[in-house]
């Protein structure tokens, strides 16, 4: 007929808390690590049309400044924009943008963890000066 075990009530509920512990820490470490990936993201994007907007007018200045201005209003990103050059930019001759931002990961109350983003983006100049 049916024994009864006696001894083994409750042990299957305390590996079970433990498996829905665990599943809410990969939660909380999924939600706090895709906006890094958003936000590079958008710096990529950044960095290309900055790009193409050089190559297209085929300099470095005050056009690039104010699509630099525009993309920022868009993004709500400010990096730090370096140039491979400056100035004008003969035609065929290769242009590099680098942004630099910095993200902060927050784990709620175990600190802020700052991860800087790097992106870059190169073209060639379609501008022939004389």
């Amino acid at each position: 007929m049916k024994r009864l075990k006696i001894g083994n009530r409750g042990e299957g509920l305390v590996s079970h808390v433990g498996f829905v512990l665990l599943a809410f820490v990969i939660i909380a470490l999924f939600l706090a690590v895709t906006p890094v990936f958003l936000q590079k993201q958008q710096l990529d994007t950044y960095a290309n049309e900055l790009c193409r907007t050089a190559e297209i007018s085929g300099r470095v200045d005050e056009e690039t400044n104010k699509r630099s201005k525009e993309l920022q209003e868009q993004t709500g990103l400010t990096p730090k924009v370096d140039w491979s050059s400056n100035g004008k930019i003969q035609l065929g001759n290769k242009i590099t943008v680098t942004l630099k931002s910095t993200y902060d990961i927050g784990f709620g109350g175990f600190g802020s963890y700052p991860i800087t983003l790097v992106s870059k983006a190169s073209g060639k100049s379609e501008v022939y000066w004389k």
